[in-house]
């Protein structure tokens, strides 16, 4: 048995210094420059780190983006700061139009916000909040608040978005699933006609590399989703969107969060079964839809068409599947079902075979796992989420193969993920061989996580 080396010098001290100069007095934002508002998924996980500073701030995190939740429960994936100047984000509320578009799904009157989501990993973050200081959080009613809240989200994404019919949840933009312009996109993006040219402008290349950044092609395919979306009144239905797909990641967040919401209950005096039944009959979906033997993880669904994908089992050409089928791309979702507790021993020892095989290097070939397969075709190791690896992928993943008897794996991972935060001056991604710093700089959530990784290893925060 090997143990992890102490995390690096200067690690929390700049851990702290970028999770200050971002925190606004209300939220954490994830980029000044890039990214000016709050973020869902992001405000989860940089909570996840910033209680180790100040439990009640990492409270007033998530409060503070609960409180923008739609009256049907959604929690959409951007708050808006309405101090920002519109032009610093595209697309800002100008675009999504969330307090009239979205009135007859409860969107807040005054608030704005994005009308879609992102991956549920909220009643987790909650949950580890609580646990840093139960004292705090009991004093402020913090979880009394959250729960109902966090119910309300979870069953929106129960009975909006099964759009399946088989128990999962679909996702109807690439934003969605975190994983923007992953390759697992390419094929259920292909049907979409994109926003004409100029009718649109990126302020994302005002702070970052083209080539770090999805394309012009892929950016009007976003603005076309999200404006056909926003003009159905953010309506959830399998004709309100050319994009549905159902991705591994969202469900397997999803169903960890479903158990950290059973705990939640418990803690709370309230009935915890609904919740841990949920988790059972997700877990038993995601294995019966998503999970694919021959390529050793979860694949994509999309519910429109299959797509021309690879083969994995000859490498050749896939069958177009017009009923709905795997997308026949390996990416870092498909790994994250590492995250939930009941996965099936058989499978969660193929996704370790996997993570630690060619596709993903883990422990041989590269320093972080990568958002997407090394070998693919579409592989990219500086273009977001097309190749270069993202530390709450690999922080997910450490929990991961903790929680499924991989110590010595979890071990060498934590080091690599806090050994690149600090070189990478906390990047917001990185090149997965080489650690090279891609994207914006000082990025909250990686501060965050190698924050909570660096006192899980021991270290003082």
């Amino acid at each position: 048995m090997t143990s992890a080396r102490p995390a690096p010098t200067g690690l929390t001290s700049g851990a702290r210094r970028v999770l200050q100069q971002n925190w606004t007095g209300s939220c954490t934002v994830p980029s000044p420059g890039l990214y000016p508002h709050q973020w869902s998924w992001d405000s989860a996980f940089i909570a996840i780190g910033s209680r180790h500073i100040s439990p009640r701030r990492a409270q007033r995190e998530l409060e503070t983006l609960l409180a923008a939740q739609w009256g049907d429960g959604r929690i959409p994936h951007i708050v808006f700061n309405p101090a920002v100047p519109p032009a610093a984000y595209f697309p800002g509320p100008d675009f999504w139009r969330s307090a009239t578009a979205g009135a007859a799904a409860g969107a807040p009157r005054h608030t704005e916000t994005s009308g879609i989501v992102q991956p549920p990993v909220h009643a987790l973050a909650c949950l580890l909040v609580h646990r840093a200081d139960p004292r705090s959080s009991a004093r402020h009613g913090f979880l009394a608040r959250a729960y109902p809240r966090l119910a309300a989200w979870h069953r929106y994404l129960g009975r909006a978005r099964d759009l399946g019919g088989g128990g999962l949840v679909s996702v109807v933009h690439p934003w969605e699933p975190g994983m923007d312009n992953s390759p697992c996109w390419d094929a259920p993006l292909a049907r979409v006609a994109p926003a004409p040219p100029g009718t649109f402008r990126r302020a994302d290349l005002d702070h970052g590399a083209a080539s770090d950044r999805p394309t012009d092609l892929d950016y009007g395919r976003y603005v076309r989703l999200a404006a056909d979306y926003r003009d159905g009144g953010y309506a959830d239905h399998t004709a309100g969107s050319a994009f549905l797909v159902e991705d591994p990641g969202v469900n397997a967040l999803l169903i960890a969060s479903e158990h950290a919401l059973a705990e939640i209950a418990a803690l709370l005096g309230a009935d915890a079964a609904p919740h841990r039944t949920r988790a059972a009959d997700l877990t038993a979906a995601l294995v019966d839809r998503l999970w694919d033997p021959a390529a050793g993880l979860f694949l994509c669904r999309d519910l429109h068409g299959g797509g021309p994908g690879r083969d994995l089992r000859g490498g050749g050409p896939g069958r177009d599947l017009p009923g709905g089928g795997p997308v026949r791309e390996l990416g870092a979702a498909g790994l994250l079902p590492l995250l939930v507790p009941g996965l099936p021993g058989d499978i969660a020892a193929a996704l370790v075979r996997t993570a630690c095989g060619d596709h993903f290097g883990l422990g041989r070939t590269a320093r972080l796992v990568p958002s997407y397969d090394l070998l693919g075709p579409a592989f990219d190791p500086a273009r977001y989420w097309r190749g270069p690896a993202w530390f709450n992928v690999n922080w997910l993943l450490e929990r991961g193969l903790r929680l499924h008897g991989e110590p010595e794996l979890a071990d060498a991972l934590r080091t690599a993920v806090l050994e690149t935060a600090v070189t990478s001056g906390f990047a917001e991604y990185v090149d997965p061989y080489t650690g090279e710093a891609r994207g914006t700089h000082d990025f909250s959530w990686t501060a965050a996580l190698a924050l909570d990784l660096a006192v899980a290893a021991g270290q003082e925060p």
